[in-house]
């Protein structure tokens, strides 16, 4: 079921994605008086789910979503239709129309997908508004990864700065870490020592060989919230609100001290000091063969304030304007990473933007998630490779600035080389996601 969930979710997100930009291009199209002979949501080689023809356009869906297409008279494209190419210029087609028409209706589905993702955010963001944890509110300090300890950072230390500037976001500080050429992070060990840890170059190539999903967690106390049915948790007597004190004599009361020790044991029975009321007791637990006890622990804001930003509807458009922006320079900054080994294999097709939506529907995650898939599809799109919208833009500015048209027969050849090596890369990512689903 939480399978049928993120694909029903992913399907409508990419959907609405596909059909607002397609029709980034058809706008200009039309304005432009050039003939739009299809528009598709889904690819449809050899047949289509539906169709239904309006004037001169047939409107479908096609069986293959892998995106969709708007097919304009008079130009190579995905559909690789060049008969018409060999027949005289028609004065609708898009070869008739002047450059700058022509990089306009180019340029469409991405100008509209640029525009789709802080549009969501503004509504988003007066909708729902913000709620996040401070780093302020780390009562208990934050645990990290092997990576961040191997530089010096320890489990309770608590964040204070982000290159000498006070830092409200354990993800400023995480993207800052793993993105930036360098970055220093104070931390506070203890009562007041503070401490400048400062990352090594390239310090993201340890971290993606160490397949780290996450690399800073705020700590929380080992306090029971539900229990498993079943689970050795279940089987001992545990209950929500009893507090782990200690595991085979190792102290546990904190849930990332907890883990570990469950990890260490996997498979066994362990002897469990626990808390209830005040009284403490001991008890015996079997663990999974994966070391796991059977609970789910506390939501973090038992403990600490979540803090709460609302908007108004003006308020929320610069603000969903500077969230848009945000995520384009961290995702702008990432694509470097594809092209080291470690990053390469963490490359990921249609599972891993499927696992990004939440297993049960939840519209904030939704619209917020769609958004995002918005700015990756505009700057995708914009690439300079041939078969994206950047490789015709390319070649349009090439022909404005040298007042040279390229031949038909070349625009042939690069869309053909344009969609080999994009669907290499769509295998390559999507046998990634199968490696990953069998042997991780």
């Amino acid at each position: 079921m939480d399978f049928l969930i993120k694909a029903l979710q992913l399907i409508l997100s990419i959907s609405i994605l596909v059909i607002t930009h397609e029709a980034g291009h058809f706008f200009f199209a039309k304005l432009f008086k050039t003939r739009v002979e299809k528009f598709y949501l889904f690819f449809d080689p050899w047949f289509s789910l539906f169709k239904i023809k309006r004037g001169e356009t047939e409107y479908g869906i096609g069986w293959l979503p892998l995106g969709g297409y708007v097919k304009i008279a008079g130009m190579v494209d995905e559909s690789m239709d060049t008969d018409q190419l060999e027949q005289p210029v028609q004065p609708w087609e898009f070869r008739a129309k002047p450059a700058w028409q022509r990089l306009l209706i180019m340029l469409g589905g991405v100008l509209v997908n640029a525009i789709t993702a802080p549009i969501i955010f503004w509504f988003v963001l007066y909708t729902w508004g913000e709620s996040y944890l401070p780093l302020s509110e780390a009562k208990f300090g934050m645990c990290y990864s092997e990576s961040l300890k191997s530089i010096g950072f320890a489990d309770g230390d608590r964040i204070d700065a982000l290159n000498g500037e006070a830092v409200e976001l354990s993800t400023d500080v995480a993207n800052a870490i793993l993105l930036d050429d360098s970055c220093t992070v104070t931390v506070v060990r203890g009562d007041t020592a503070k401490i400048d840890i400062s990352t090594p170059p390239e310090f993201f190539r340890q971290i993606l060989a160490n397949k780290e999903k996450s690399i800073m967690t705020m700590r929380i106390p080992s306090v029971i919230d539900s229990v498993l049915a079943g689970s050795g948790a279940d089987k001992c007597g545990l209950q929500h609100g009893d507090s782990l004190v200690a595991i085979n004599g190792v102290a546990a009361g904190l849930y990332d001290l907890a883990v570990k020790e469950l990890d260490k044991n996997a498979g066994k029975t362990i002897e469990l000091v626990y808390s209830r009321n005040g009284q403490c007791d001991t008890t015996k637990a079997e663990l999974s063969a994966e070391g796991k006890l059977g609970f789910y622990p506390c939501s973090p804001t038992r403990w600490m304030n979540v803090r709460y930003d609302t908007y108004s509807l003006g308020e929320a458009l610069p603000a969903g304007v500077k969230k848009g922006y945000k995520m384009l320079k961290l995702y702008v900054k990432q694509l470097p990473l594809i092209f080291t080994k470690e990053g390469a294999s963490q490359i990921g097709g249609f599972g891993a933007i499927g696992s990004m939506f939440p297993s049960s529907w939840d519209w904030h995650a939704f619209w917020h998630q769609t958004a995002f898939l918005a700015i990756i599809l505009a700057f995708m799109n914009i690439l300079p490779i041939p078969a994206l919208d950047g490789g015709h833009v390319l070649f349009l500015l090439v022909e404005i600035i040298t007042r040279r048209k390229p031949s038909d027969k070349f625009l042939e050849y690069a869309q053909v080389a344009g969609m080999i090596l994009l669907f290499g890369l769509l295998i390559y990512a999507n046998g990634n996601d199968i490696y990953r689903a069998i042997f991780d």
